[in-house]
């Protein structure tokens, strides 16, 4: 009956160990997928929105380069060759063709996406209206290209630069939904971690207590052995 007892005991035993074993096997691979996604998530903070966000201020500062160098040259008084001013104005419009490639690499949400295709499209209408200006001065119209670059062309390149500063936008929106996943992901590792020492402190008390009761079942009989001995004397 004893032994029957004990039988009884240790499957139960088992069972409960095998139970703690499989949700802390199962605790350790939902912590290794959130550790993989708190790695994606600031992969992706890095490569889809801080490298943008940078791309976005070269953008910007190519565009204000480009404007102040037709400036310069329609307002100056030591007038450069409209064909050094071309060289520059396409060196910019190069760079920042270079800048608009790195940044289509990157994921894009559609929001995103769209914001970057009217970007492109006021790019394109800019440059066509920088080419207007120059035909001008190349015919000895200064004050029509004077007039074309102060009234149309700041109202482009005005939305250019809105057109940029909501892409900038879009940026710090994606990346304040990465950080909250970001948390929630280090928040769960945290509470599966308690909770795979709490298993381990409780496997360690189950232990504990198979271990005693088996003392405590085989005192009996060492005692009952010893009393036939004593019989027999």
């Amino acid at each position: 009956m004893k032994w029957s007892f004990v039988i009884q005991q240790k499957f139960k035993a088992a069972i409960l160990l095998g139970g703690i074993m499989a949700l802390i096997v199962g605790g350790t691979l939902i912590s290794r997928y959130n550790v993989e996604g708190i790695d994606e998530s600031f992969s992706s903070i890095y490569k889809d929105r801080l490298v943008p966000a940078t791309t976005i201020l070269y953008l910007t500062e190519n565009l204000y380069r480009k404007r102040l160098s037709l400036e310069n040259y329609l307002y100056s008084e030591a007038q450069q060759s409209p064909a050094h001013v071309t060289a520059l104005l396409r060196a910019h419009d190069r760079s920042i063709d270079s800048l608009i490639r790195l940044f289509e690499k990157t994921y894009l949400v559609d929001e995103e996406a769209k914001s970057l295709q009217d970007f492109k499209s006021q790019i394109g209408q800019y440059a066509r209206l920088e080419g207007q200006v120059l035909a001008y001065c190349r015919a000895g119209s200064f004050a029509d290209a004077k007039q074309l670059f102060s009234a149309p062309g700041s109202t482009t390149f005005e939305s250019t630069i809105l057109n940029l500063n909501e892409l900038a936008g879009i940026q710090s929106t994606i990346g304040k939904d990465l950080m909250k996943a970001s948390k929630v992901n280090v928040a769960s590792f945290g509470i599966i971690s308690f909770l795979q020492i709490s298993l381990a402190i409780i496997t360690g008390l189950v232990v504990i207590v198979l271990i005693r009761n088996s003392q405590i079942i085989q005192k009996p009989r060492t005692n009952s052995n010893k009393s036939q001995y004593f019989n027999l004397n």
